[in-house]
């Protein structure tokens, strides 16, 4: 007769009868064994990167603000946006990006599995990696120690006389706690009730005495509050990194290693840098304090004016590259010539129609028909924002000279339809054995971008200002006393 055993870690095993019976019965007991074998193992669970598919959506949190994700009038911006919005059509499902206020909101909702990752300039720290997974580090950053303006600055930690606030959950706060032991007296709160930019808003305001910022953040905002000021750096080139669960399944993160590889290759991480970065990288703040105190006093003369004739153009952009060429002086004139309150040649004044360039309404007028005419001059394929940048810099140089840089970006093996790329190599023009291979020759190209950069700072300060209802309106008697100016 057989013999049935049964053990806990392989289940039935027969042993004994060798005959037809025998064998019957081992048969049965093998059907029965399999039976049990698949009926106690459990289904199998679908990857992280099988759900997102099933879904066919890629659920992505961030940080509001500038410098991660925000909503604009041509619709959702922001680089860290772009960045996910890359990744999500690289896997080839939607992105539903969630804008958080708040650390803990965002770290818990990627703990309970509400979201596949998040991206938002998070700083890699070995306690963070302790709890979470990082992808490759796309960028470095530093923290600045902030206060405003009018202050004693202070060198280090010891200097701090009032109150030290950061965010609840943050990279700041871990570094507060590790400065802690050489600063035993440092002291600080941290909240969980305002965001970055909220933070640095009370610093302006007085409500609280000092900060920490992340560098590029801080950047994006002295655009338009000059004088937050830096005391000192607390930390230096801290990698970031988007930020993953920490667990076994490693089919989206081994997507997202390779994704950012594919993005330094193609240099999509450099155009991003440069587009939303890139003109803020140098502060003056003198030039910027100026800037904000003329849109106060000298702007509402002619924004009737900057609207008016700027037609499909951005009004903004017209009167930020005014206020380069003139400060918005309608009798600002140049050694070389260039007159009025847009900086016209005589050429060119004649070419749109000016018969007057100290006229202010007929420069801008003018200065916005010849940008347009630049605009229209940019090759098609040339997408926005690339084809203003590079009309900006022909505003400047003139179009020749920018093709020119185009064609050396072009043989450097770089890509002349992107301005990240030719704002390189507009600079060379200065240089005889760049210049002398070109068709219209020397030209200060490295005016020209730094030209491009200023405007660029001016457009996005009028624009948060104008999106903020900072802007004053004109009114009817100060357009009046313009149009009287000889």
């Amino acid at each position: 007769m057989a013999k049935v055993e049964v053990t806990p870690s392989l289940g039935f095993v027969i042993s004994g009868g060798i005959g037809v019976k025998g064998q019957a019965v081992r048969f049965v007991w093998l059907i029965v064994s399999i039976w049990v074998l698949v009926g106690c193992s459990e289904p199998q669970k679908p990857s992280q990167l099988e759900r997102i598919h099933q879904s066919n959506t890629l659920r992505v949190g961030t940080l509001a603000g500038a410098s991660n994700y925000y909503q604009a009038p041509q619709g959702e911006q922001g680089f860290e946006y772009e960045l996910a919005q890359d990744f999500a059509n690289y896997l080839g499902v939607e992105l539903d990006i969630v804008p958080f206020f708040s650390l803990n909101d965002m770290f818990q909702r990627l703990d309970n599995g509400s979201l596949d990752l998040v991206a938002s300039g998070i700083g890699y720290t070995p306690s963070r990696a302790e709890l979470y997974r990082f992808g490759p580090s796309y960028r470095t950053i530093s923290q600045k120690l902030v206060y405003k303006q009018g202050r004693v600055r202070p060198r280090d930690f010891d200097d701090l006389e009032g109150n030290l606030t950061v965010l609840a959950r943050s990279s700041h706060s871990q570094t507060l706690h590790r400065y802690k032991k050489q600063y035993p007296q440092l002291s600080w709160s941290e909240t969980d009730e305002m965001d970055e930019a909220e933070l640095l808003q009370a610093i302006i305001d007085g409500d609280i005495d000092y900060t920490i910022a992340d560098s590029h953040a801080l950047a994006l905002f002295r655009r338009y509050h000059p004088n937050l000021s830096i005391g000192f750096s607390v930390t230096r080139n801290d990698p970031i990194g988007w930020v993953l669960r920490q667990d076994n399944d490693d089919s989206l993160y081994a997507l997202v290693v390779e994704f950012f590889g594919e993005a330094k290759a193609n240099k999509r991480l450099y155009a991003l840098e440069e587009k939303y970065f890139g003109h803020v990288r140098q502060f003056n703040y003198v030039n910027t304090l100026a800037f904000i105190e003329a849109v106060a006093d000298t702007l509402p003369t002619y924004m009737p004016w900057f609207k008016q004739y700027a037609q499909e153009l951005d009004w903004r952009l017209l009167a930020a590259l005014s206020y380069q060429e003139s400060m918005w002086d309608p009798l600002a004139k140049s050694p070389t010539g260039v007159r009025g309150i847009m900086m016209l040649t005589l050429p060119t004044a004649k070419q749109v129609g000016v018969t007057s360039r100290l006229k202010p309404e007929q420069n801008i007028r003018g200065g916005a028909e010849y940008l347009r005419y630049l605009i229209e001059r940019i090759p098609d394929r040339i997408a926005q924002p690339d084809r203003t940048w590079f009309a900006l810099a022909s505003y400047n140089v003139g179009w020749g000279h920018v093709n020119d840089a185009r064609i050396l970006t072009e043989r450097a093996g770089d890509d002349k339809d992107k301005w990240a790329d030719v704002k390189k190599y507009l600079p060379l023009l200065i240089k005889k054995r760049y210049y002398r291979t070109t068709k219209y020759g020397y030209a200060r190209g490295d005016v020209a971008v730094t030209y491009v950069d200023n405007i660029r700072r001016y457009y996005d300060t009028l624009v948060w200002l104008d999106e903020n209802d900072a802007l004053v309106a004109n009114n009817a008697s100060a357009k009046e006393e313009s149009a009287g100016t000889p």
